[in-house]
């Protein structure tokens, strides 16, 4: 078998596609579930990407789409969920909204930490 491995910081959704489709499989075979549903699985809502522009802040916006996404995701089954913030960014605001760190990554960027967050949601 001939393989060959090429290298690339850009990104490519075919080549993400080939990760992907193998590895959703391996996961539903090794815990039975295939519960994968934009960003739900396993239980759990991955918050991965929010952001407020500085002339709307202040207003519940965050808030607002924060609570939606918890309430689609209690609909979904999801028990919990989870996201990750940078020092300079909102920590404060997901604790604020229930979140607490459950992990820390020091100097991801250098100088700064990345934080690893969590909220149980309830129905």
């Amino acid at each position: 078998m001939n393989v060959s491995i090429h290298l690339s910081d850009e990104a490519q959704s075919a080549v993400r596609d080939a990760i992907v489709g193998p590895l959703v499989a391996y996961n539903t075979q090794q815990t039975g579930s295939n519960d994968y549903r934009g960003r739900t699985a396993f239980g759990w809502l991955f918050v991965e990407l929010l952001f407020v522009p500085d002339r709307l802040r202040g207003r519940g916006i965050g808030a607002n789409l924060i609570s939606r996404a918890e309430t689609e995701a209690v609909s979904r089954g999801c028990h919990a969920a989870w996201l990750d913030t940078f020092e300079f960014q909102a920590r404060g605001f997901y604790e604020r909204l229930g979140y607490s760190c459950f992990g820390e990554l020091n100097d991801y960027p250098p100088g700064f930490a990345r934080y690893f967050m969590k909220k149980a949601l309830s129905k």
